[in-house]
């Protein structure tokens, strides 16, 4: 359970891809403790990190490309969860 300290992400984060970034992808929804959204960053971190060694090992370019939006969303969380670290309640 969360205690009253707790911050909470704020939703207002969103990953755009393809041409001039015009087409939101995904949003970080708000009310995730801050503290999980960026022990779930770290999380997708590593599977990207692993996704991008067996891409280039591998010559899977598709491995790669998976790793691209694991970043995205990840960066998305850690984002989104400093937003809810500064936000006064």
């Amino acid at each position: 359970m969360a205690s009253d300290d707790t911050k909470f992400t704020v939703g207002k984060t969103i990953f755009y891809q393809g041409e001039k970034q015009t087409y939101p992808l995904f949003r970080i929804e708000a009310g995730i403790p801050c503290q999980h959204a960026r022990e779930q960053a770290s999380e997708l971190m590593g599977c990207a990190r692993d996704l991008t060694i067996d891409g280039l090992m591998e010559d899977k370019p598709q491995l790669i490309w998976a790793s691209h939006y694991l970043c995205a969303l990840a960066k998305a969380l850690m984002d989104d969860a400093e937003l809810g670290m500064a936000h006064k309640v």
